[in-house]
C-alpha cells in the first residue's frame, strides 16, 4: 500500500463505526430531552395548556446545556465505544454512573437557572432517562438473540444438535458463543451437570436437564450430534468416566482447553478441539519439577543424539528452555535436524544474540566413531541424551544386522566417547521390550542397557537408562495410523484382538528422561509406572467412536495377525531386577543385574564382526548374549 493510501477494508469498518456512533449520539439527545418533557406532562396530567410558563421557558433554555453536557459525560464514560451485540454489565455500570453524573448537574443546573422544578419532574426524568438509555443498548442484543432463536428454531434440520457437559463458566461461555454466532451450525439443546442444585434450572436459556448418568438419556431425547465437554478442572479420571459414557453415543465429542487456558480467559469455541485418544488413558500425566531437576542443566553442553526425532525434538525444546550454555542437535537425518534447530532458534532469538545460548545442529551418523570422537573431542558435551536407534519392529525383524550395528554399536560408540571424554551424566532412551524381548530391535535395547551399566563402573560418567512403553503420537505410533485409516474409510488394522501394551505421552516421557537425569547415580534403569496397559482393540474401537462412528458397522477393523517378533504383551521389569522407589512416586528404579562383564564385551567384539558380514544367524547370536531373547528362527 503507498503512502498516503487507505486500505478499503479498514476504512469502511472505520466508516461504519463512526456512523453507528453519531446515530446513538442523535438518539441520545432525542432520550435525554424527550425524558424529562414526559416528566413534565406526567407532573400536569399530560396537559399541556396547563404546564405554568415559567416551568415551560426553563426547560426550553436549560435543554441545551443539559444535552451538551450529558453528551460529554456520555462520551467520558465510553457509551459511543462499545460493542452492541456484546452489550453486558459492563455496560450498565457506566449508564449508571452517566445518569448519576448527569441528575446531580440537572438538579444543581435548574436550581442555579432560579427555578426550582417540582421533585416529580427529577424523579421521573431521571427513571425514565435512564430506562431508555439501557433499552436502546441493550436492545440490539436482544433482537439479535431472538432472532438467532427463532432461525435455529426455523432451521433446526440444518444445525447439529449439541449437548455441554459442565453447566459452570467454560460451559456457558461456549453456549453464548453458540447461540450469538451466526456462522456456527450447532443448536444447544441441553446442558449435563453432576450438582443436583443446579438440575431444573437454566443457564443462557438453556435446561440443565441432569448428570452424567442421563447423558445418553439425553442424547436420544435431544437427538444429539455433538457432544461438548466443557469442565477444564476436569481430573483425568473424571474425564475418562464421562468419556467413557459419551462415546457410546456415537456422537462426535470435543473438549475445552485446561485450567489455565481458562483462567487466562481462552476458553472459547475457537479453542475447542476433537477429544484425543490421551484423553481415555485413564490416569493423570506424569508431573514433574522441571526448574528444580534442570538446575544440573544450566551453563552446560548438552548433547541429544537423535535429537530430529519425536523425543529427541521434545528434549531439545525442554533443555532449551533451561539455558544450557550449549545445546548440541546430532542427527542423521538433516530434515529434522534444521527443522527442530530453526524453530528453538525463532523462540530463543534473544538469548542467543545476547550469547546466553547456542544451539547447533549437526549432522552424523552414531555408527560413525571417528564422527563422534571428532564432536566429542570439539565440544566437550556435559551432559548426553541418547535416542538415536532403530525403533520400528517389523522392519528390524527384517533387516537384523541394521538394528545391531545401529542401536548397540552405536549406542556402544557414543558412550565410550563419553565416558573417555568426562561426561558428567550419559541418559540412554530404552525401551519396554528390552524386558524378555521376542525382537531384534527390543534384545538390540536390552544390550544398550548392558552397555551402559557396564561402562558406568569403568568411568566416572554416571550412565542411567530410561525405559518407557509406546509413545502416543511418536513417529510409528499406532495413533496417526489409526487416524489416517479412518480419514480413508477404513478399514482399521488391529494385529491381534488381544495384545495389549502400556501407553504414555511425548511430554512424560520426555519429563521422565529428565527426571532421570538429576536422580542419577549411575548403573539405574528408570521406569515410568504408567497404570495399566490398554487393549490395542479397545482404543481403535474408541478412536472410531470418538470420530463419529461405529465399530464394524460403519467402520470396520480388520485383524491381521502378529507381525515377525511382535508379543501380545510388553513387560517393564524383568523378574530378577526388582523394583526400588524414587521421590516421584510415578518413577521407580530397577536393580542392576549382575553380569560377566568380561565375557559381554568378548560377545560384543564377535558381534561386531558378524554383523559387519550382514551374517544369517546374527539372532542366533544375539540371544546368546541376551539370555531373556526369544527369537523366530
Amino acid at each position: 500500500m503507498k503512502n498516503g493510501e487507505v486500505s478499503n477494508g479498514n476504512f469502511s469498518e472505520d466508516h461504519s463505526w463512526i456512523t453507528r456512533a453519531l446515530i446513538l449520539m442523535l438518539i441520545d439527545i432525542v432520550i435525554v430531552n424527550v425524558s424529562f418533557f414526559i416528566a413534565l406532562m406526567v407532573r400536569f396530567d399530560f396537559r399541556y395548556t396547563q404546564i405554568p410558563a415559567e416551568y415551560l421557558n426553563h426547560f426550553i433554555r436549560y435543554a441545551p446545556i443539559h444535552t451538551v453536557y450529558s453528551i460529554l459525560v456520555f462520551y467520558a464514560c465510553r457509551l459511543y465505544h462499545s460493542i452492541w451485540k456484546f452489550a453486558s454489565i459492563s455496560e450498565l455500570g457506566r449508564i449508571t454512573l452517566a445518569v448519576i453524573m448527569i441528575s446531580i448537574f440537572q438538579v444543581i443546573g435548574t436550581l442555579l437557572f432560579g427555578t426550582r422544578m417540582p421533585i416529580s419532574y427529577y424523579v421521573v426524568g431521571i427513571m425514565l432517562e435512564y430506562c431508555l438509555l439501557i433499552g436502546v443498548r441493550f436492545s440490539y442484543r436482544f433482537v439479535r438473540f431472538i432472532y438467532r432463536r427463532n432461525n435455529q428454531y426455523f432451521s433446526a434440520d440444518k444445525l447439529s444438535n449439541t449437548m455441554i457437559i459442565g453447566a459452570g463458566e467454560a460451559g456457558r461461555t461456549i453456549a453464548r458463543e453458540l447461540i450469538n454466532s451466526n456462522q456456527l451450525d450447532n443448536r444447544v439443546c441441553c446442558f449435563i451437570d453432576d450438582n443436583p442444585n443446579k438440575h431444573g434450572r437454566r443457564l443462557e436459556g438453556i435446561p440443565i436437564v441432569g448428570n452424567r448418568e442421563t447423558i445418553l438419556k439425553n442424547v436420544e431425547r435431544y437427538k444429539i450430534h455433538n457432544i461438548i465437554l466443557a469442565i477444564p478442572t476436569a481430573t483425568t479420571e473424571q474425564k475418562r468416566d464421562i468419556l467413557q459414557i459419551c462415546k457410546m453415543a456415537d456422537c462426535k465429542l470435543m473438549t475445552v482447553p485446561g485450567l489455565y487456558q481458562m483462567v487466562k480467559g481462552e476458553v472459547s469455541v475457537n479453542q475447542l478441539r476433537e477429544v484425543e485418544i490421551e484423553d481415555l488413558l485413564g490416569r493423570d500425566q506424569i508431573k514433574v519439577n522441571l526448574d528444580e531437576i534442570l538446575g544440573y542443566v544450566q551453563n552446560q553442553v548438552v548433547m541429544v543424539t537423535g535429537g530430529g526425532g519425536s523425543i529427541g525434538s521434545e528434549l531439545c525444546r525442554q533443555i532449551a528452555s533451561h539455558r544450557p550454555k550449549k545445546l548440541i542437535i546430532f542427527d542423521i537425518y538433516e530434515n529434522n535436524a534444521y527443522d527442530i534447530e530453526q524453530e528453538l532458534k525463532r523462540h530463543y532469538k534473544n538469548e542467543i544474540e545476547a550469547g546466553e545460548l547456542e544451539i547447533l545442529a549437526l549432522i552424523g551418523s552414531v555408527r560413525d566413531i571417528k564422527r563422534i570422537d571428532d564432536i566429542f573431542d570439539t565440544y566437550h558435551p556435559d551432559i548426553v541424551y541418547h535416542a538415536a536407534a532403530h525403533k520400528h519392529v517389523p522392519l528390524m525383524e527384517a533387516s537384523p544386522n541394521e538394528a545391531i550395528k545401529n542401536n548397540v554399536f552405536g549406542t556402544y560408540n557414543t558412550a565410550l566417547a563419553a565416558g573417555r571424554n568426562g561426561v558428567k551424566r550419559f541418559v540412554l532412551i530404552s525401551t519396554d521390550k528390552a524386558v524378555n524381548p521376542t525382537n531384534i530391535m527390543g534384545a538390540s535395547k536390552r544390550m544398550c542397557e548392558m552397555i551402559v551399566q557396564t561402562l558406568n563402573k569403568h568411568f566416572d560418567t554416571e550412565f542411567v537408562a530410561v525405559r518407557f512403553g509406546n509413545v502416543l503420537g511418536s513417529n510409528g505410533s499406532v495413533i496417526p495410523l489409526f487416524k489416517r485409516q479412518i480419514k480413508e474409510g477404513g478399514p482399521v488394522t488391529v494385529t491381534h484382538p488381544d495384545i495389549i501394551r502400556y501407553f504414555m505421552t511425548i511430554p512424560e516421557a520426555v519429563s521422565l528422561v529428565l527426571q532421570a537425569g538429576a536422580y542419577a547415580k549411575g548403573g539405574e534403569i528408570f521406569i515410568l509406572d504408567m497404570g495399566e496397559p490398554v487393549k490395542i482393540d479397545d482404543l481403535a474401537k474408541n478412536l472410531i467412536r470418538l470420530s463419529g462412528y461405529t465399530p464394524n458397522v460403519d467402520m470396520m477393523i480388520q485383524y491381521t495377525g502378529l507381525r515377525p517378533g511382535e508379543k501380545l504383551y510388553e513387560e517393564l521389569l524383568m523378574a530378577e531386577e526388582g523394583m526400588q522407589d524414587t521421590e516421584n512416586k510415578m518413577i521407580h528404579i530397577g536393580k542392576p543385574i549382575e553380569m560377566d562383564e568380561e565375557k559381554f564385551m568378548l560377545s560384543l567384539t564377535e558381534l561386531k564382526d558378524a554383523c559387519n558380514q550382514n551374517a544369517d544367524n546374527i539372532k542366533e547370536l544375539v540371544s546368546k548374549i541376551v539370555t531373556t531373547y526369544h527369537y523366530q528362527a
